[in-house]
């Protein structure tokens, strides 16, 4: 008998704080004309640098850099081209040095991907893990999850 396994959560796009579009390129598809796993990696990237280095939001302190450290993607679904992909982010977890995010890419309303990431923060010369100052956990809530 094959092992049970939980029905994977309905993921929405309501449920992250943080949205942005991207296009499909065709370059991103493979040959099976759909896009490549490897792609998705881009796609999470996109909402991750883009919320670190938006300035407005100020999570990139002087001589500090994040650095990926964790990345478990989940595919749920196939995104051709032509078309365009929504991306979520959320905050789920802020340690002492790392945060943790859950990660979607969208397509036609429908989840085709989720991702686990964790960066780093680290010294920029040393490259070692630097504790969060308050004020850098105090600028992630506003992309927490909510209860």
């Amino acid at each position: 008998m094959p092992p049970q396994t939980s029905p994977r959560p309905v993921l929405r796009l309501d449920d992250y704080p943080y949205r942005l579009h991207d296009n499909v390129r065709f370059g991103d598809l493979d040959p099976n004309h759909h896009v490549n796993n490897a792609t998705y990696s881009t796609y999470f990237e996109t909402s991750r640098v883009s919320l670190i280095r938006d300035p407005r939001f100020g999570l990139m302190p002087q001589g500090l850099s994040w650095v990926l450290a964790h990345l478990a993607i989940d595919f749920r679904a196939e995104v051709h081209w032509p078309g365009e992909v929504e991306l979520g982010l959320v905050v789920s977890r802020i340690g002492r040095t790392s945060v943790t995010y859950d990660q979607a890419v969208f397509h036609n309303g429908r989840c085709a991907a989720s991702a686990v990431a964790i960066t780093v923060l680290v010294d920029i010369d040393s490259r070692v893990p630097t504790p969060l100052t308050e004020d850098i956990i105090e600028k992630f809530k506003p992309w927490m999850r909510r209860a």
